[in-house]
Formats: structure tokens, sequence, C-alpha cells
């Protein structure tokens, strides 16, 4: 049975892309035309079509595939590939041969032209072209040196068996016209090819277009970048959300997977991941950043609750996962603005809110505990594994201690971190309904936010150990500890004493303190010397939930500090194109042990907060820029107002887009709430040190301005210069507003 590509919605600009699970296959998604690349080694004796694994290095990639590359090692055999699009319809591609493991007569590639629908693709001899028809379009393929043979197949796989079988030297599978049609090269003649794919309505047009794209050659189109202070941060996250883009054949949807290094035997989607994904690829694009939060709400069951994970396997229906979907949609809505992002995801995050307090507080204390319900036929249901997996930490310490109660189906301890992002889910759900015009849910929903504060407050806290923790419903607190500890901090849950005494561990190297953080065991627990998965590791998602616990409450020295700590975990493994599942909390490593992932969607977390230390947009202080000076640029990036660049050139921070520049300051510091609307201008200024605080708003005429005032006081811009800026002597902390009138 073939496994459909085809998705005729997919936008233009987008269609061909890597969307299989060959990471070297550029696939035309509304024909469903593959190009496959087959490499044969006879020192390994086999053909592969480029499997992940660690042989394969994943370079730069576009998230409209406008440019991708990628490294392979194969039989000693080393290539460099890489994809251009020269327009939607056509892209340029090549390889290079940087090292031979063997001599190049026997190490061949071969470029693979098939459609999902079993069209016949015909190599035309006299234009040296392959060619293939579904409906009434055609794709063309072409190549910079001729082929030494052309061969036909039923299918990729049947090539693969071909070359396994018989070798280089064989004639016996010539032909012109096949289901799969090979252009065979080797590399003693051909170590630098290049190759060009087109698609036209009609077969010369499309021969003729594949033609001028060969000759135009390789380009390098702009994609995010981020240089200067976190370089690479940004060009991070678009290259992990990028190639970690697939097509799920399954259920005929184009979504972000976990990693594109897993064989589960077909898609794989759990729950958080897919809003972690959803709000990384909002960066770049809100279409796809839409597409992944569907694929999440997707896993909403029945009774109310989102499937832990689905697969092609199974269905983790009888248990779910923290509850963070909430706070990834309402920061994918304030950097946006998309209400129909709002809509799509608020009844199905309702409902899973409501279903936490109802199935996972069996006592009706207020607090809920990890379970399995009696629903599906999940791996694990029923278990205490099952249970342990709601939080997502699997083999956490945390859980040591718990037992699992058939009669309640739940485990017998609540769950500090499970708790604290219910009551923020809580808060960001009544920030939604109001957005929607819900108010009576809006304040029911502040009321479970407010109560589940409170509980965690005053029953979570271990005021012997100053620090949160899980404890038994009906007895003490649990001995181990995990970051989430510090999750209360997140929702709000701390009192400042509280707050105080829980930062002494951040730092402290008894528990959470170190170079490399934070690990998931405190360091004097025995489980931390196991450096298993979550016992003791470092997990990206952890990272950014921490990074943002610390900024809620004002700790921003410590959320900087703690912020280039995770920069720097990044870049130990970056360099090699590794980011990880999680790391090693001793020395940094990402690969030490074999329970980890080297291309791991969430572990782009990591780099984000890098690009969060210039630009950012959270529920705390809105849309954020920070200047320190150093020189460097972000972008361009998503934003209310559409895609942006920030840069800073001589100390100067300046915000732009496509049309020019928005607004400049030279003053080290914050700007927090910006907002930049046509009749008003807004935002909360911080400056570094002192109180002054000086900004232009390069984009306005002077003459549109009609008041401004610093918290309620009216000022006046300064100079004489054409551009309208402002000189603030005492503007610490305070907020600048001016008011415009309409562009005539």
């Amino acid at each position: 049975m073939l496994t459909m590509l085809v998705d005729a919605n997919v936008p233009a600009a987008r269609a061909w892309n890597t969307w299989s699970n060959r990471p070297g296959e550029m696939v035309f998604l509304p024909l469903g035309v593959r190009l496959t690349p087959v490499l044969f080694s006879s020192r390994a004796g086999k053909a592969t079509t480029i499997a992940p694994g660690p042989d394969l290095t994943l370079g730069r990639h576009g998230i409209d595939g406008e440019h991708i590359a990628f490294h392979t090692r194969y039989g000693g055999t080393k290539l460099d590939f890489r994809y251009d699009k020269t327009d939607p319809w056509a892209f340029h591609g090549e390889w290079r041969c940087t090292h031979h493991g063997e001599w190049g007569l026997r190490y061949w590639v071969a470029l693979c032209l098939s459609a999902e629908n079993g069209a016949t693709a015909v190599f035309d001899e006299a234009a040296q072209a392959a060619t293939i028809k579904v409906g009434t379009r055609f794709v063309a393929v072409v190549a910079s040196t001729q082929p030494v043979q052309v061969t036909a197949h039923r299918s990729v796989a049947d090539l693969v068996a071909d070359f396994d079988a018989n070798g280089y030297f064989y004639l016996g599978s010539r032909g012109n016209e096949a289901k799969a049609l090979a252009l065979r090269f080797e590399l003693e003649m051909s170590k630098h090819t290049r190759f060009a794919a087109a698609v036209a309505d009609d077969r010369a047009l499309a021969i003729a277009k594949a033609r001028e794209c060969l000759a135009k050659g390789a380009s390098s189109p702009p994609l995010p970048v981020q240089t200067g202070r976190n370089a690479g941060a940004l060009d991070a996250v678009c290259d992990v959300m990028g190639w970690n883009t697939l097509r799920d054949t399954a259920h005929n949807r184009n979504f972000t997977a976990t990693s594109r290094m897993w064989d589960l035997g077909g898609f794989a989607v759990w729950y958080n991941d897919a809003t972690y994904h959803a709000l990384m690829c909002s960066l770049f694009d809100r279409r796809l950043g839409f597409d992944n939060m569907a694929t999440a709400m997707a896993n909403a069951t029945p009774q109310g609750n989102f499937a832990c994970l689905t697969n092609v396997n199974d269905s983790w229906v009888d248990r779910t996962q923290a509850p963070n979907g909430a706070f990834m949609a309402w920061m994918m809505f304030l950097r946006s603005r998309d209400r129909s992002l709002l809509e799509l995801v608020y009844e199905p995050l309702r409902r899973n809110q409501l279903w936490w307090r109802e199935m996972r507080d069996p006592d009706r204390r207020g607090l809920v505990s990890c379970g399995t319900s009696d629903v599906g036929e999940g791996m694990y249901k029923g278990m205490h594994f099952g249970a342990r997996n709601e939080t997502g930490m699997d083999n956490s310490a945390t859980h040591d201690e718990a037992i699992y109660e058939p009669e309640t189906r739940t485990l017998s301890t609540f769950d500090v971190g499970l708790n604290s992002v219910l009551a923020l889910d809580a808060e960001m759900l009544a920030l939604i309904a109001r957005e929607l015009g819900r108010t009576g849910e809006a304040e029911e929903l502040d009321a479970l936010a407010a109560s589940s504060r409170d509980r965690i407050r005053t029953e979570l806290w271990d005021e012997a150990r100053g620090i949160f923790a899980n404890r038994q419903r009906n007895g003490g607190f649990v001995r181990s500890l995990a970051p989430t500890s510090f999750y209360p901090l997140i929702c709000g849950a701390a009192t400042p004493e509280q707050a105080g005494r829980l930062l002494q561990h951040l730092d402290d190297p008894r528990t959470f303190g170190g170079e490399w953080v934070i690990p998931n065991a405190t360091r004097d627990d025995p489980a931390y010397r196991d450096n298993v998965y979550w016992r003791g590791r470092i997990w990206p998602n952890v990272n950014y939930f921490v990074w943002h616990a610390l900024r809620r409450n004002g700790f921003e020295a410590e959320a900087r500090a703690f912020g280039a700590k995770c920069m720097k975990l990044f870049e130990k493994s970056w360099a090699d194109r590794v980011i990880a599942e999680n790391y090693n909390a001793e020395t940094g490593e990402a690969m030490d042990q074999g329970d980890t992932d080297p291309f791991y969607s969430w572990g782009a977390l990591l780099p984000l907060l890098g690009v969060a230390d210039i630009m950012d947009i959270n529920p705390w202080a809105g849309w954020e820029l920070r200047n320190t000076g150093e020189p460097g640029s972000l972008g361009p990036v998503e934003s209310p107002i559409g895609p942006v660049t920030v840069a800073v050139v001589q100390g100067t921070l300046s915000l732009s887009t496509s049309r020019g520049t928005l607004l400049e300051t030279p003053t080290r510091g914050r700007i927090a709430n910006l907002t930049l609307a046509e009749t008003c201008v807004s935002m909360t200024l911080h400056p570094e040190v002192g109180d002054s605080f000086e900004i232009a708003l390069s984009g306005i005429e002077p003459g549109r301005m009609v008041a401004a005032h610093l918290d309620g006081e009216t000022v006046s811009p300064t100079g004489d210069t054409g551009v309208l800026r402002f000189s603030l002597p005492d503007a610490a902390g305070r907020r600048l507003v001016v008011h415009l009138a309409p562009i005539a």
C-alpha cells in the first residue's frame, strides 16, 4: 500500500521540502512527487537512502525549505548536499565529495524520481531529462553531467535492493520508463554535480524551467539569523523546526515531530511537545505554528483530557501530560494577535483543566496527583509507570516514594510541578476567555488558579528545607527534589519570603547549582549519580520553565545568568550540530549515553532563551527588547506587527521592518510592554544604569504626535531633527505613551 504524501493546500512557497522520513529526499507535496538521493558504496556492499543516524549531520534548513544543507558519511566517503529554491516551483541541488573512502568509480549517487500515485517516470535521451506527469502537471529533473546510466525500478526500495544484490557494475536494470527512475552517477567523474527539479503544466516547459534553474546555480536565500550576542540561537531554532517538520501520512497533516532521528514506525505526537513546537515555529511562520497547535488539540479525548501520546501503534488516552498548552497558546497569541488561534484551543483546553480537577483529585483536596484512568488500551495503563507519564518525568526520583493506588487510579503523592502548571494553565485560560468575551468563565478560571496557588503555598512548602516539594496526600514530604520545586514561581504561588529562600537553592552546589544546570535531581541525591534520563540529567524544557519562573518574580539578574548557562550548554554540542533531548549535568555532554536524541525539537528551547535575551514576547512583560550595547542582529522574526529585525550598531538598538526603522535607542537596558499601533505607541522603560532613557520613534513623523505622557505626566519631544525623539531623565520603571493622529 502506498503511503501518500499529497497535500494540495500546502502553501506554494513550502511545497518543495523534506517532508518524508528520509532526510535527503525532496518532496513536492501537492503532487506527491519525490526526488530521492540513493548512495551505493562497494566498500559497504550496500546502498542507503541516507537514513537518520550518527553518519548524518543536519545543516541549515529554512522553514519553507528555501535553503537546505546536510553532510553525510557513508562507506568512508563524505558528501555535502545542499538544495536552494529559485522560486516556489523549482529548486537547485548539488553534492560535493569532500573525502573519498574508496575509488570514486565504485561509489555511486543515484537520483530517483517517483510519485506516490504510481505514475510512470520517463527519461528523454535527447533532452537528457527525467520527467513524470501527475494529473495535468509535470516535474522535470536535469543534471549538470550526463548520468552513466538510467535504471528502471518499481520503487525506491527496489532500487536499493538492486544495488545491494548486483552492485554498481550491472546493466540488467537499465530502462527509460518506470515508476521509480534512477539517474546514476559515480564519484570518479561526478565529484561535484549539480541538478535541478522544476514543476510546470507542460513537459517541455518543465524541462526548460529545470534547465533555467540549473543555469542560475546555487543561491543563498536569506534565513533567520542571529549575530553578536547569543550568535546562532535564532538560526538553531529555525534549523531544528525546519528539519523536524514532516508529513504525518496516517492523518494527512503536516506537523513538527519530536525528532526525525527517531523511528517509532510512523508518526508520534506527545501532547506537550506539540505545543512547544507550535510556539517555536510561530517565531518564523504563523501558519506552521497554528498547524502544530492543531496537532496538539487533535489529542483531545471525549473524556476531556489530552492523550499523553498518540502514534501509529498506540494511544495513551488513559493519561495525559502536564497542562502546558494554554501557556504556549497565550504566548503565541501575544506574538501574532490571531484570535482564531484562541478559538481553536479554548474549549479543549478548558475541558482539560476541569478534567484534571475532576479525575485527579480523589480526596477533593484542591491539589492533584498523577494517574491513569480506566479507558483505552494503551501500554502501561493502570500501572505506576503509566501514572508517572503525566508529569513527563517518567523515571524521576520524585516518584520513587509514590505508591500507585488502584482504587483511585492515582499515585499517592501531590506533585508540586504538576499543580503549579495546572494553576498557570487556569490563569492563562482566564486571559484567553476574556479575549474571547467569555467573562463569566474567565472569573471561574481565575478562582481555580487562585485556589491552586493558595494550596501550593500552604501545603507544598517544606519549611524545614526552605523549598517546595512533592508530598504524600496523607503524610509528609518526599525526600527527592526536582527543578519543578521552582515551578510555584511561574504560577505566582510563592510568597516573597518563600521565593527568597527558594532562590538560594538555584546556586547551591549541593542541590541545583553548578556549571551545568539545571539537573533533574539534586546533586546530593543518590539518583543524581544514575545519570539516566530524569535521574540527574538536564532537560531543556525544564530549563525553559525555570527561566520564566525567575522572570515572573522579577529576578532579572538571576534569569539572565541562568539563560547564559543555558546558552553555554546549547553551544557546547551545537558546534557538532547536536541539539539534545537531555544533557549530562556534570560535563554538559549531550551524547555521553544512549538515552538521549541528537536532534530533538524541544532541545531548541535552550537557544530560544538566547533569542529571548534580545527580543521576547511573554505574559510577564509583553513585547520586550534588550540593549546591552553589544553589536549584533536578530531576525527576521515574527512580532505583533509582522516580521521584524533587531540590530545593535555602535551601541544603538534599532527595531525595523521591511519598510524601515521604527524605533532606536542608545540607552542600555530593557523596553517592556511595547505596543506599536497606528494611533498609539507605548512602552515601559527599564534603563540598566541610572534613571534616564532616550528613545527615537524613527518611523513616525513628529507632526502626527497628539500628546505624550510618562506615567500620566506630559512630556515633550526633544531636538529639531525631524525625528520624534524623547530624552527622559526620570524614566526607570515608568510607562511612556505617545498618542498619534491617524495616518491620512
